[in-house]
């Protein structure tokens, strides 16, 4: 048997007025799905425990099976493990965005415009931490180069503090947002001097593209510790994702790593290298499991973009869901596939809710006769319901002593 969860990463959303009140994940045309619906377990699963902030690091791991509670210790040590930046166990790491902020007022009261500067490639970005890294660097705080916008800082023997998410600000002047910490707060502020007519930010002005012109810290933590996927589980598992994030969780558990080329987190990323590389892992390497993780509804959702939302999840469906399918059913192989968000992204906040989500649970040796589509409203209709988003994977296996356990 062969395991395979496939993460339309903030894909679920609530009723907009311009779509009749329906969801974008109602609204796409989704053939491959609705065609799987027809056969699969429907229903709700809560990733985000009470008391944890919605985010696609402690829903991912709940996804993969880590109980946040127990395993999160932080977003950025997460992306510490992929980047590659050693971390030492008085070290905190802080997740350290390249955003847009308005230019006409005084720092601390511009406005964040974009928390991911237009997208900005990663070569585009390489320039401008080398520029950051020029200035900052110390035996204090080291600074290195993530992908697109997302980038990382080492803080020697620091603290955890409270810090703003860039894309819970968006819109908003700054000033109430700023760290606590007078050293974090004026990297900030001399960020925006080094970056805003930086050549790189006068080519993307020209182009009508936003600037990346400042720095933005955020998400704190510790070194983390996780569980091996294979010794938890008794599976030989993959990850394929083009953030830092899920390669970093997937390090940490020891999983394979896959990169995509051409894969960058966007709306047009590499789907089809996607989905081939998870048939070449499962059916080539004889790995029991992979995850394949694909950013791009999210990324609408914070853009508060519909059209690409929904544009976003009929590609998910197409270029990614059906070649998986129709290249393991070509095998032979039974499989079991599990499709969800990690935790919705509605385009009215632009940012994540601890909703909980929808999931659609396959098995290609088992008939059903279900009448429920997959969407939010359907899955809350079926009456499943995992309270424990991290016994998901559990239901995955088939394994019915730990769900009873949960």
């Amino acid at each position: 048997m062969k395991y395979i969860v496939i993460l339309g990463d903030g894909m679920s959303d609530e009723p907009i007025s311009s779509l009749d009140g329906k969801t974008p994940l109602e609204v796409a045309e989704t053939p491959c799905i609705d065609l799987l619906a027809k056969n699969s377990e429907i229903g709700l699963a809560y990733t985000i425990p009470k008391g944890m902030q919605p985010g696609s690091d402690t829903a991912n791991l709940s996804v993969l099976g880590y109980d946040p509670k127990l395993y999160y210790s932080g977003r950025s040590p997460l992306e510490a493990l992929s980047i590659g930046a050693h971390m030492k166990d008085t070290d905190i790491s802080l997740r350290c965005n390249l955003v847009t902020l308005s230019e006409e007022e005084a720092y601390e009261d511009k406005t964040i415009i974009d928390h991911s500067s237009g997208e900005i490639t990663t070569e585009e970005a390489k320039e401008l931490v080398e520029a950051i890294k020029k200035e900052f660097d110390s035996d204090i705080y080291t600074f290195y180069q993530g992908t697109s916008y997302r980038h990382l800082t080492i803080w020697d023997k620091g603290k955890v503090i409270d810090l703003a998410q860039p894309h819970d600000i968006l819109g908003k002047i700054i000033k109430e947002h700023l760290p606590k910490d007078d050293a974090l707060k004026h990297m900030m502020k001399k960020s925006y001097d080094i970056l805003n007519n930086h050549p790189i930010n006068i080519k993307r002005r020209e182009k009508g593209l936003n600037k990346a012109n400042s720095l933005w810290f955020w998400g704190a933590g510790t070194k983390p510790s996780l569980v091996l996927f294979e010794e938890k589980n008794h599976k030989k598992g993959a990850m394929i994702s083009a953030v830092d994030l899920l390669k970093g969780i997937a390090i940490g558990a020891d999983m394979k790593v896959i990169d995509v080329p051409g894969a960058n987190g966007t709306l047009h990323t590499n789907y089809e290298g996607k989905a081939k590389a998870a048939l070449d892992v499962l059916l080539e390497d004889d790995y029991d499991f992979v995850y394949v993780h694909v950013e791009a509804p999210d990324e609408m959702g914070h853009q508060g973009s519909i059209t690409n939302k929904i544009k976003a999840i009929e590609f998910l469906d197409q270029r990614v869901i059906k070649p998986i399918m129709e290249g393991m059913e070509k095998s032979g192989a039974q499989y079991r596939m599990l499709i969800m968000p990690d935790h919705p992204t509605p385009i009215h906040c632009r940012t994540h809710t601890d909703d909980p989500v929808p999931y659609l649970l396959y098995d290609s040796e088992v008939n059903r006769e279900n009448h429920y589509s997959y969407n939010e409203v359907e899955a809350k209709k079926s009456g499943n319901v995992i309270m424990n988003g991290y016994t998901i994977i559990d239901r995955l296996f088939a394994n019915e002593d730990k769900q009873k356990k949960s």
